[in-house]
């Protein structure tokens, strides 16, 4: 009986697994030649009496791909198996109660010495060598001077902001990659090494800040009379601390 459009999808479904498991077989070395030659024997005998026993050639290619998947796995071991999801710890309340109270036993205990905090090893790890070059900066020369343009308006209403934190610091650091000079200082702000202040430093040090390029473009995107805004940025207390007992400042 002739099968129809779906019939000889399956069937040809069924022929393609069939021999994609023979390829598999044949590639897994010579062990397997045996097994390739038993099964070839094996596929030949069932298909002759299929068609003898009149079954449809669908159910023929069907069983066939069964029986090589089930053969295969005989021969070359099953699939492994995936890989366990991986599973973090999470602390219970006690278990950090408990590991508060030991801080707090540590911080009564006279004999007690930290030479340094326990972040700075992990902080290390989170900074790039331009930033490293930043904040040994920061901690030789002070805070730093910064403006912000912004679109000039009456009484400020309607300002809008053109750009934000320009300073000569990442040229003065000696950074490799000057563009990214404010992704840096977000990332130092983040690790709590450096902070943003709205105080000025010295006045004269922003005429040198005001006449950089990028200034004075961002001033000419501005428009007419655009407006500056002096600020500064810092090391945190953190931050001197951490600049100290982990960079070179002496050379």
């Amino acid at each position: 009986m002739p099968s129809g459009p779906n019939g000889s999808s399956r069937s040809a479904e069924a022929f393609q697994e069939g021999a994609g498991l023979l390829r598999i077989a044949a590639g897994a070395g010579w062990s397997t030649a045996q097994w390739m030659v038993n099964t070839t024997v094996h596929t030949g005998s069932r298909v002759v009496r299929g068609i003898a026993a009149g079954e449809s050639p669908v159910k023929i290619v069907t069983d066939l791909g069964a029986e090589l998947r089930s053969a295969a796995e005989s021969a070359l071991g099953p699939p492994p198996a995936p890989p366990p999801p991986a599973t973090e710890h999470h602390s219970s309340a006690a278990e950090l109660r408990a590991r508060g109270a030991e801080l707090l036993r540590r911080s009564a205990d006279v004999h007690f010495v930290e030479d340094m905090h326990p972040a700075y090893e992990r902080i290390l790890g989170e900074l790039t060598p331009d930033e490293a070059r930043i904040l040994r900066f920061l901690a030789k020369e002070g805070p730093q001077p910064t403006v912000d343009v912004r679109t000039n308006r009456p009484l400020g209403i309607g300002s809008e902001l053109i750009e934000a934190g320009l300073s000569m610091i990442g040229r003065q650091a000696g950074t490799r990659n000057l563009s990214r000079t404010n992704a840096y200082l977000n990332n130092l702000f983040r690790l709590g090494l450096v902070w943003f202040s709205r105080e000025e430093v010295e006045p004269s040090r922003y005429q040198v800040v005001e006449v950089q390029p990028e200034v004075q473009a961002a001033m000419a995107k501005a428009g007419r009379a655009p407006k500056t805004v002096r600020r500064s940025i810092h090391l945190t207390p953190f931050g001197e601390d951490f600049c100290h007992t982990c960079l070179p400042l002496d050379d």
